[in-house]
């Protein structure tokens, strides 16, 4: 199915929690989110999969699971194995601050996992620490190793950019894709919440690039099949990528193929509007499969042409990282 501005509509990505194991300092506070949903307002696995059941019918094909730290939900890999058997689910991807990952990696590849985004923005310990406020560099970067291994590939670690806190490194992981076959992904930090975005802390895609080809060597373009906003690169005689996503500096809007369903059944229509359309509450309200599909047809014809809010009110535990 296709939007007003003829982006063909095919991944739903999913938050099945609002909870995490961290507390990164551009998505919650030191003490955590307050007001987390109360297990009876979040989506049961029974109702997300009828969701996406009938999201098939208008074309949905990729799912990705999201949360807060969706490894943390109960059963989660029972629920993926469910949702592969789902028919026209072509695609589940799972996005993971990696920390509970060498736990589950393999277990969720044999349950129908294809493939994993790990959040990670330091490669070194005490800094680590100091952005996640929790956590061991050890075990995510075990997680990761782990899902290589088990055939979770492609594995694309996302790292969020941001001045005099993490972008000493940006050579440092750079030079990380010479000698792992990652996917490694620059991100723009992005106004999301009450994550205290400050300009002086933003960083583009633009300077990214130049830090890495002034100090590492020539960024390649690489074509590969995507369906996401990463534009690819690769350094000369290296095992992996490099992706850049560029929410604030470029109009990636042109290739946004998504909807998003926050662990509480809303349907989110853009990451940068707080527009939603209640779907829980018709689903629990008795609503047939065709009220279902038609509730998912007006949220894809809703979606806006851009980002029309620069700043969102729901932190990304809550919409869905």
């Amino acid at each position: 199915m296709k939007d007003s501005f003829n982006r063909k509509i095919d991944y739903l990505r999913i938050s099945v929690t609002d909870r995490c194991n961290l507390r990164c300092i551009y998505c919650m506070p030191e003490e955590g989110i307050k007001n987390l949903l109360p297990h009876d307002e979040i989506l049961s696995y029974e109702e997300i999969l009828q969701i996406i059941k009938v999201a098939t019918t208008i074309g949905i094909s990729k799912i990705r699971i999201t949360g807060g730290e969706p490894l943390l939900r109960k059963n989660i890999e029972s629920f993926i194995e469910r949702v592969s058997r789902v028919d026209g689910i072509k695609d589940i991807g799972i996005t993971t601050n990696g920390v509970l990952l060498k736990k589950y990696a393999k277990v969720l590849h044999e349950a129908g996992l294809k493939r994993v985004n790990v959040s990670l923005d330091s490669l070194d310990q005490n800094k680590f620490r100091n952005i996640t406020r929790l956590g061991s560099l050890k075990e995510v970067l075990e997680g990761i190793e782990e899902a290589q291994r088990v055939g979770l590939n492609p594995v694309k670690i996302n790292v969020v950019v941001m001045r005099g806190i993490n972008d000493d490194e940006i050579e440092k992981f750079a030079m990380w894709s010479m000698e792992v076959p990652y996917q490694i992904r620059f991100i723009e930090f992005m106004p999301i919440g009450h994550n205290n975005w400050k300009k002086e802390l933003f960083i583009s895609t633009e300077e990214i690039k130049n830090k890495i080809e002034s100090t590492v060597g020539s960024l390649m373009p690489v074509q590969i099949k995507k369906s996401g906003p990463a534009e690819y690169f690769m350094l000369e005689g290296a095992k992996g990528l490099i992706g850049f996503i560029s929410p604030l500096s470029t109009h990636i809007c042109v290739r946004c193929n998504r909807l998003r369903l926050t662990p509480e059944g809303k349907l989110r229509l853009c990451l940068f509007s707080d527009k939603e359309i209640d779907l829980k509450g018709a689903l629990r309200g008795g609503a047939s499969e065709d009220e279902i599909r038609q509730i998912l047809i007006k949220a894809v014809q809703l979606k806006p042409q851009r980002a029309s809010q620069p700043k969102p009110l729901r932190p990304m535990s809550a919409i869905g990282g």
